[in-house]
């Protein structure tokens, strides 16, 4: 009994050298990644999926978050595979000595008794899962996991690893396919399901092995029942839910501006955009079915801001990409530089009334005009004469914008386009007068912004699509007041057929060769533009805005609101008058030219042209005098010949040969000459 007490001092120096040796065994394992690849995912501004990207192999393996999951999963999981796993250290002594026990009585593999750290572990490395060497590095693992991270951190990786079938891993990646939903909330007959799944994951797919998924299900549900986690009404009720037959395709909304936020910053695992899934997957639905009775070529791409915040809130960049994609869906028009047509008008006549160029109420006139070799025509060949600068905007007419951009100048109509907010490309780097009709090149992105401007009171509104992404600074374009007069006009032009009169404010263009339509419109709140065409430029005969475009960006407000949000009142220095109460320069636009102009009705000398060449006029010749008020007095060179003349047609006597200056002069004291050359 005296060598009692030396042996127990012996036994227990051999436990703690031992012990201390297990703990550097544990301490000194070598752990695998455990940061592996997971999907690239593109969130809404609500966290929602828009799409994610499979990682190396082609897996779809999704991150998955403890609190992301129903607790119900976790538990019947739990329940089913390893219901001591909160308080074991990583190794369940209990199910390993019975899985051993098995073994032994059986010669085979029964059970495994791995705990689902061992399982993670296995997972995690891809160690053998049947034979004891492979257990043995498993459970070395699973303690060295026990050791260093905490329980939920080995839960997260398992519901990130784990196999569910095919090129599944992960519970997200499970439940988007299996069921088409985020994991937060499942049913008991999804729960388990998916509890059965990483088992056998390819032998229990409930597409191909449908029997196979049942039994497995089954299993864990009556596991579950067993264990009190499930009620018998639940269970039941489970076991007559039949399984899915077939997976569902993964998210894939917002197509192009994902790429676009993946090529911008490839770094990120997960982007955050200001997109609402719910608006982009109703209107890339309008896409297709705006394109249904439009030749195969064209395409289609819309825009919606909240122009408050500069956010995007929808992006289509085209109505997707088909098989044989002969509307070239792959290219995000939303970003394309096209020919903008008549939609810069309404920034020509802001920018007018701020010079004082001009006022809604001005009288304008609608005539042939030539500026230089450069003769502009309206769409349908036609004048209208002198009209209100606000007929002129609403009838998009071509001549009267023509002429104040001239007084302009179109430096000065491409600098406002960048102060707002847009990038504009003119063909040869020199801006003309054309730039105004669509002579320059655009995105519809760019138009959205600067129709984002007008309802903030003429100040830029830089779009943004990333949340917490940096916006450019604002600048003021024009002052409130002329913003308010083009909400104005604006707002009180007719829809489109079949659409309500809302008060949306819209303006429609058309390039040039029918290769562009558009649409863009804005409320108090919110932006929006709609383009239609070919992506590869070449032209659409027939194709106008209002009659193709227009209808799109009414659809696109009544899916965005039941009701439009109010425009503005105007400012208080808003001057809101008929013509006649306008200060006498703004009640008719002559140009800063006019001083030196000839009035519409003033005399003239309609025949012979000047310079004209004169054969046989030795004897006399004959005048033609418009617009005068008779009597009539005519000069050959600078001495009277004629008086009291009360007839249009004026016979002029013998002037002799060569040059002569013919002068008339009216009742009024109007006059107009011509030089001719009398042979």
């Amino acid at each position: 009994m005296r060598f009692l007490p030396g042996f127990l001092v012996l036994a227990l120096l051999f436990v703690a050298g031992a012990r201390d040796a297990f703990d550097k065994w544990v301490e000194t394992t070598e752990l695998p990644n455990l940061l592996a690849d997971t999907s690239v995912e593109v969130v809404d501004r609500n966290g929602l999926l828009l799409r994610a990207y499979t990682v190396e192999g082609g897996l779809w393996r999704l991150g998955a978050g403890y609190g992301e999951v129903d607790s119900l999963y976790i538990d019947v999981l739990l329940a089913y595979e390893d219901k001591r796993f909160w308080d074991h250290q990583g190794v369940d002594l209990r199910a390993l000595l019975r899985a051993a026990a098995q073994s032994l009585w059986r010669g085979r593999v029964v059970s495994g008794g791995s705990t689902l750290t061992m399982q993670v572990a296995r997972l995690i490395e891809d160690s053998g899962t049947g034979s004891w060497g492979g257990k043995l590095r498993q459970i070395r693992v699973a303690l060295a996991l026990e050791q260093r991270l905490k329980k939920r951190e080995i839960l997260e990786l398992y519901l990130t690893h784990a196999p569910f079938g095919g090129n599944l891993e992960g519970i997200r990646a499970a439940t988007l396919s299996w069921f088409g939903k985020e994991p937060q909330r499942l049913t008991a007959a999804e729960v388990g399901l998916l509890v059965a799944l990483p088992q056998s994951p390819n032998a229990r797919r409930p597409d191909r092995h449908t029997a196979a998924a049942v039994d497995a299900r089954e299993r864990v549900l009556r596991r579950a029942e067993e264990a009190g986690v499930l009620d018998q009404e639940s269970v039941a009720g489970a076991l007559m839910t039949p399984v899915p037959r077939g997976r569902r395709a993964f998210p894939s909304v917002a197509m192009h501006l994902a790429d676009r936020a993946l090529a911008e910053t490839p770094e990120l695992q997960r982007h955050e955009v200001t997109l609402d899934r719910a608006l982009q997957t109703s209107l890339e639905a309008l896409a297709q079915d705006a394109l249904r009775g439009l030749e195969a070529r064209v395409s289609i791409a819309m825009v919606v801001a909240d122009h408050t915040s500069g956010e995007i809130l929808a992006s289509v960049g085209s109505a997707g990409v088909t098989g044989a994609d002969a509307r070239q869906g792959f290219i995000d028009m939303t970003r394309a530089k096209r020919s903008p047509g008549s939609t810069l008008k309404p920034l020509v006549y802001g920018l007018s009334f701020d010079r004082g160029l001009a006022h809604p109420e001005t009288m304008i006139a609608d005539r042939p005009t030539r500026f230089g070799r450069y003769a502009p025509q309206n769409f349908d060949g036609r004048f209208r004469g002198e009209l209100r600068v606000r007929e002129a905007l609403a009838q998009s007419l071509n001549i009267p914008v023509v002429m104040l951009t001239d007084e302009l100048g179109p430096a000065n109509l491409m600098a406002a386009m960048r102060a707002a907010g847009m990038a504009p490309e003119v063909p040869g780097g020199t801006a003309g007068l054309a730039v105004a009709l669509g002579g320059v090149g655009v995105s519809l992105e760019e138009l959205v912004t600067l129709y984002a401007m007008i309802p903030q009171g003429g100040v830029s509104t830089p779009l943004l699509w990333k949340i917490g992404g940096n916006t450019s600074q604002r600048q003021r374009v024009m002052s409130r007041s002329a913003a308010w007069h083009l909400g104005d006009i604006l707002s009180d032009i007719a829809p489109p057929a079949g659409a309500p009169r809302s008060g949306l404010a819209y303006k429609t263009g058309t390039s040039y060769g029918h290769r562009d339509t558009w649409a863009i419109g804005f409320d108090g709140r919110h932006v929006a533009g709609v383009w239609i065409g070919r992506p590869d430029g070449t032209p659409v005969p027939g194709a106008f805005g209002a009659e193709v475009a227009a209808p799109v960006l009414f659809d696109v407000f009544q899916r965005l609101k039941p009701t439009l949000d109010p425009l503005s009142a105007p400012p208080p220095e808003t001057l809101i008058v008929n013509t006649a109460q306008l200060p006498e320069p703004l009640q008719k636009f002559r140009g800063r030219n006019a001083v030196f102009e000839s009035a519409a009705d003033a005399l003239e000398v309609a025949f012979p042209p000047e310079g004209a060449r004169l054969a046989n006029a030795v004897g006399g010749m004959t005048l033609k005098v418009k617009n005068a008020v008779y009597p009539l007095t005519v000069l050959a060179n600078g001495a009277p010949v004629v008086s009291g003349v009360r007839r249009s047609d004026v016979t002029v006597p013998t002037v002799g040969r060569g040059s002569a200056t013919l002068t008339v002069i009216d009742a009024r004291g109007q006059s107009d000459r011509i030089t001719v050359w009398v042979d």
